[in-house]
């Protein structure tokens, strides 16, 4: 039996433990930031963990208004450029904390003069020696290829940092409840194993959301893409209406994300357009209104503010992602041509 699965379900006990056990060195973190002139923050990542990152952008600008860039860590390890960091917040997020790039972009941010932090399951990986500050994500050991508890548990450890440096007690108060949220989200279980087939011959699709799911949807592409070997393709309902919804056709299988909030209204209009031009679309989403214009629809057990929404969204995408895999007869613990750690310059 795969173990994927297995960590799947594992995911609301790590995110816990981040929650239990991360307070402390994030206190001292946030206590760092607030005695430095910091105008910006940079967040260096790749894969999964860059996905973690684009959640954790939207998070920090929308509740500290501070400006978050995504780092291009080329720029750095090939080009050589000297950046000056030295009003900024440099943070590494790294799985195993090995990704060469990453440590290389965060080594020279501190000597750039940044103020660094990693965020990494290993508490003797590379990434903690070379940065100032740490944030654990107590994940155990992940021994599927494809990241899932990994990636929620990063998630916990941007989330705990962004809202505690925000002072915002009321969505501190409602993160302790997301690993409860999480949990139901789970209970999707039986209903994704029975859709899963429908798409055994899938070979392209579009995967979307917008704002803070943006990620959700690059992530839920990628876990499709990873271990059923599908041309899953992420984009933003605002960015695919500027020219790719030119390539939907009766039957294209079109997945979207649609929690009510601020972005809601904007999915639900691409699902009316795409239901138009009769695409398959499967959309996930706590609103009776957004499903009752899918083809299929995946209602999300759920009432969970849109900001929190990311973490409990992913998780029946992951587990639709790994019983594709299992319909089109593959091994989901290991895809091909990958390895747990990936080694980029």
């Amino acid at each position: 039996m795969p173990v994927m699965i297995d960590e799947i379900k594992e995911q609301p006990k790590a995110f816990q433990a981040v929650l239990a056990q991360e307070g402390k060195n994030i206190d001292r973190l946030c206590k760092a930031v607030k005695g430095r002139d910091i105008a910006c923050i940079i967040i260096a990542a790749r894969g999964t963990s860059d996905n973690a990152a684009n959640v954790a952008k939207y998070l920090i600008e929308i509740t500290n208004g501070i400006p978050v860039a995504l780092a291009a860590p080329s720029v750095v390890t090939l080009y050589r450029s000297r950046l000056d960091l030295s009003r900024c917040l440099v943070i590494g997020i790294s799985q195993a904390g090995q990704s060469p790039d990453v440590i290389e972009y965060m080594t020279q941010a501190k000597a750039y003069g940044a103020l660094t932090v990693g965020i990494t399951n290993d508490m003797e990986s590379e990434l903690v020696r070379h940065t100032e500050y740490n944030i654990f994500t107590h994940a155990g050991e992940e021994r599927g290829v494809a990241t899932t508890k990994s990636y929620t548990s990063s998630l916990a450890a941007t989330y705990l940092f962004a809202l505690t440096l925000a002072e915002n007690r009321e969505l501190i108060e409602k993160l302790q409840q997301v690993p409860e949220a999480m949990n139901k989200a789970l209970q999707l279980d039986a209903l994704l194993r029975d859709i899963a087939p429908r798409y055994r011959y899938m070979e392209e699709c579009f995967v979307m959301a917008r704002g803070i799911n943006h990620a959700t949807a690059h992530e839920a592409a990628l876990k499709i893409a990873e271990i059923s070997y599908v041309g899953a393709r992420p984009y933003s309902v605002a960015d695919f209406a500027h020219g790719p919804i030119a390539v939907v056709h009766e039957g294209f299988s079109c997945f979207l994300f649609a929690p009510e909030g601020k972005a809601f209204s904007s999915v639900t209009n691409m699902i009316q357009t795409l239901s138009q031009k009769r695409a398959e679309t499967i959309v996930y989403s706590n609103s009776d209104q957004a499903l009752r214009k899918a083809t299929i629809a995946i209602k999300l057990p759920v009432d969970i503010d849109e900001l929190l929404s990311p973490i409990v969204y992913i998780i029946p995408a992951q587990i639709f992602a790994y019983y594709l895999s299992l319909t089109k007869g593959y091994n989901p613990d290991r895809p091909r041509g990958l390895t747990k750690v990936t080694l980029t310059r």
